[in-house]
């Protein structure tokens, strides 16, 4: 379903929200492209080609008509800035989560308290190009999760995603798919650029991001997704986003 928004024909134009953990925008889509923020907690995009997690500080890249869903873990303060389809030009064509820098996030906030027109070389248009320039030089983040086509492994990824902490073994999903285990690892790496046993981490990262947004201790979480002590946990983490889970949730935006 295509959503209209507000101020369409604006190159920019932005708007605010405030959401309660569990809440969810249904599937949809809208002719311009857009870049959600979240200020607190933390995001969980579904596309036909997997799912984003967005934690605060950073920002979700959504393509034109790319028809989306989203979940709120936690209290979610919501920063959207719509892009008009014809302004987007060398941006990605598919979604990515991207890293949101001080100055990225001080012009989001100023774009979504905009409230008349945009002249042509005005401060806004011009404020606007420089957001444009900065999501072009954004960092991407490591947190999407593939979705493969194959039914028997979106048997096994459904299983996954609905209880991560899961250990069997590939050869002991193969039992379950109906599929030989040299199958299954040759569909993984053909539908989702991942091996079974990368996919299954990055699944128990994306999960543990929305779990610790929610409150749980770290100890907690690691036990739920399968990990034998807390300091596995944490490494795993620390390799992925280049920290530990207490300094990843210690700053919040205002």
């Amino acid at each position: 379903m295509v959503v209209p928004i507000g101020n369409a024909d604006r190159l920019v134009s932005g708007l605010a929200g405030t959401y309660d953990a569990g809440d969810r925008i249904p599937r949809h889509c809208h002719e311009s492209a857009q870049l959600i923020y979240a200020t607190s907690g933390v995001m969980t995009v579904r596309t036909d080609a997997g799912r984003w997690v967005v934690p605060s500080q950073r920002a979700v890249w959504v393509p034109p008509l790319e028809d989306h869903s989203i979940r709120m873990s936690g209290s979610v303060e919501m920063r959207t800035v719509y892009v008009r389809a014809d302004r987007i030009k060398g941006l990605s064509k598919s979604c990515a989560v991207v890293h949101v820098s001080p100055l990225l996030r001080e012009i989001i906030l100023r774009i979504v308290g905009f409230r008349s027109p945009l002249e042509r070389n005005s401060r806004e248009s011009r404020l606007a190009a420089v957001f444009l320039d900065e999501i072009r030089a954004a960092e991407q983040m490591p947190l999407h999760l593939p979705v493969p086509s194959d039914p028997r492994l979106q048997r096994i990824t459904e299983s996954l995603r609905q209880a991560p902490g899961n250990q069997n073994t590939l050869a002991q999903w193969a039992a379950v798919a109906g599929a030989s285990e040299r199958t299954l690892a040759r569909l993984f790496a053909d539908q989702t650029g991942l091996t079974f046993g990368q996919w299954r981490q990055q699944a128990r990262l994306l999960a543990g991001l929305e779990l610790l947004a929610l409150g749980q201790s770290v100890t907690s979480v690691a036990l739920d997704l399968g990990y034998e002590s807390p300091s596995a946990f944490i490494n795993m983490f620390r390799a992925a986003l280049g920290t530990s889970p207490g300094k990843y949730f210690s700053t919040r935006d205002c």
